[in-house]
C-alpha cells in the first residue's frame, strides 16, 4: 500500500509540462531577486513580458486544450486552474506595469504552479487512461528551454 504522503511519480507524458513549471518558478525567483537587488521595474517587466509571450501563453494553450480536458471543463480543479490562467493573463496584459503588478504576478504564478503540480496534475494522472497519456506525449514534447539573456538582472 502506498504511503498517503508519498508524492506520485510524474507520468512521462506530463514531465515536459512539469519542466516548464520549473522555468515558471525560476521567473518568480528572478522577479524576487530583481526586487531584492533594487533593479529598475522596467527591466524586470521587459523580461517578464518576454517570458509570458514566449513560454506562458503556449504552455497555457497546451494545458487548456489537451490536459485539462481529461477531467472536463466543469471539474472544480480545472475551473480553478483556468481562472488562474485568466488572472495571470490580465496581470500581464491589462494591468499597470508597476512593482505591485509584478509582485502579484510572482505570487499568483508560484501559487498556480504549486497547485497544478501538487493537486491538479496528480488528479489528471490518476484519471487519465494510458491512451490519453500517450496522446498527450505525442502532442507535447519537451523542447530545450531558451532563455532571454539580453539583460540578466537577476545575477
Amino acid at each position: 500500500m502506498k504511503s498517503p504522503n508519498k508524492p506520485l511519480k510524474r507520468h512521462k507524458a506530463l514531465q515536459p509540462l512539469s519542466r516548464e513549471h520549473h522555468h515558471g518558478l525560476l521567473l518568480c525567483w528572478k522577479i524576487k531577486t530583481g526586487f531584492k537587488n533594487h533593479i529598475a521595474t522596467e527591466r524586470i517587466w521587459t523580461y517578464a513580458t518576454w517570458f509570458y509571450k514566449t513560454h506562458l501563453i503556449p504552455h497555457f494553450r497546451v494545458e487548456e486544450k489537451h490536459i485539462f480536458t481529461i477531467l472536463n471543463n466543469s471539474n472544480k480543479l480545472v475551473i480553478e486552474a483556468i481562472e488562474q490562467h485568466r488572472e495571470l493573463q490580465m496581470l500581464f496584459t491589462e494591468s499597470a506595469k508597476d512593482t505591485q503588478t509584478l509582485s502579484a504576478i510572482e505570487i499568483l504564478l508560484e501559487k498556480h504552479i504549486r497547485f497544478e503540480e501538487r493537486v491538479l496534475f496528480p488528479e489528471i494522472q490518476q484519471t487519465a487512461t494510458e491512451s490519453q497519456m500517450l496522446e498527450i506525449e505525442s502532442l507535447h514534447q519537451s523542447e530545450p528551454f531558451h532563455d532571454n539573456l539580453t539583460d540578466e538582472f537577476w545575477k
